[in-house]
């Protein structure tokens, strides 16, 4: 039996139009107003993220080195810098802390010349007393004293920011949260003076008989951020700040009632309240910077050696030990020194 024919037909053409024309239903032409034809999706990766970056080409990645170029450089004369440091604010508060420093505590700084005039530095300092004085003197000793003043950034921990109002000043004087990103960018991308307390917590929290007996240096943190900052770290050693503020006991109870990071007991607290912050006793301080420690032959790999991370970090403790002291072997009176 003969095979049928297919009877459909393609349409006629109608006054020139072929069957292919899109009014006759043919397909859509891209000039005739079609959507460009879309890749095919691809394969579905059940170990894939939903927030991971697309893959991109290796020249998409610059040097880390070279983003300097995007940070915009130091302006003194700035209200308020990019770490929310306000020159308005601290010039507010100076008098207050120049009464401290000049009259209260009498300040007697040495070494001065030890601090870099330009390029970034670390700090590197002994911590003690409740509400330390010890950072905003030595802050003031390089405002006062240095041959060429520079504006010094306070790395701490971000307790500070859990209490209404202090965090929002403490940022206002200059105090950064102590973050290895922090740290790199100040010190290495803005060239800036970064001062830093290795002793954290544990040293704020001494008591008076543990005064001047410094503790562990972490694990040697601060060491690795020069390393890898590629600046120089200058030793300072503080006496006087131990017994302007000293700590006689702690209350473990009040402390976790009270959500302080330690709850002291000293000769203004708490019996004084809020009012004790103010009312340190007028202990002679002395401020030493020593010799800086040059780190410029350790290159970045250096900075994840742990044993020379390490021998670095108790070589400076030591080093500010051994002026501490020093300058209480001389002393002949906490008052006057």
């Amino acid at each position: 039996m003969p095979e049928r024919r297919d009877r459909r037909r393609a349409p006629r053409s109608r006054h020139g139009l072929s069957g292919a024309s899109p009014l006759l239903g043919g397909p859509l032409t891209t000039a005739a107003g079609a959507e460009e034809p879309r890749s095919p999706s691809p394969a579905y990766d059940a170990r894939g993220g939903a927030l991971d970056h697309p893959p991109q080409a290796p020249e998409a990645h610059p040097e880390p080195r070279e983003l300097r170029t995007l940070i915009p450089p130091s302006d003194e004369g700035r209200a308020l810098d990019d770490w929310g440091r306000s020159e308005r604010v601290y010039d507010l508060l100076e008098p207050v802390l120049d009464f401290y420093y000049r009259h209260w505590f009498r300040v007697d700084v040495g070494g001065i010349e030890n601090v870099p005039a330009d390029g970034g530095a670390l700090l590197v300092s002994n911590h003690a007393g409740a509400l330390p004085p010890d950072g905003p003197m030595i802050v003031q000793a390089i405002r006062h004293e240095h041959p060429r003043p520079r504006p010094v950034y306070m790395l701490g921990e971000n307790w500070f920011k859990g209490y209404p109002g202090v965090g929002m000043l403490a940022n206002k004087i200059g105090l950064v949260g102590a973050h290895p990103a922090n740290a790199q960018r100040l010190l290495r991308d803005e060239g800036r003076l970064a001062l830093v307390f290795p002793e954290g917590q544990k040293g704020s929290r001494k008591l008076y008989w543990q005064r001047y007996r410094l503790r562990r240096f972490g694990r040697g943190g601060f060491v690795r951020t020069a390393i890898r900052a590629g600046v120089p770290i200058v030793p300072v050693a503080v006496i006087g700040a131990e017994e302007a503020m000293p700590i006689f006991a702690h209350v473990p109870l009040l402390q976790r009632l009270t959500g302080l990071i330690y709850f002291p007991v000293n000769h203004a607290f708490p019996h004084f309240g809020l009012a004790a912050a103010g009312m340190y006793l007028p202990a002679k301080f002395k401020i030493r910077f020593l010799e800086p420690v040059d780190l410029s032959a350790h290159g970045a790999e250096d900075a994840e050696d742990v044993a020379l991370v390490q021998s670095i970090a108790e070589d400076i403790r030591g080093r500010i030990q051994a002026e501490l002291d020093t300058l209480l072997a001389a002393r002949t009176s906490v008052w006057f020194g």
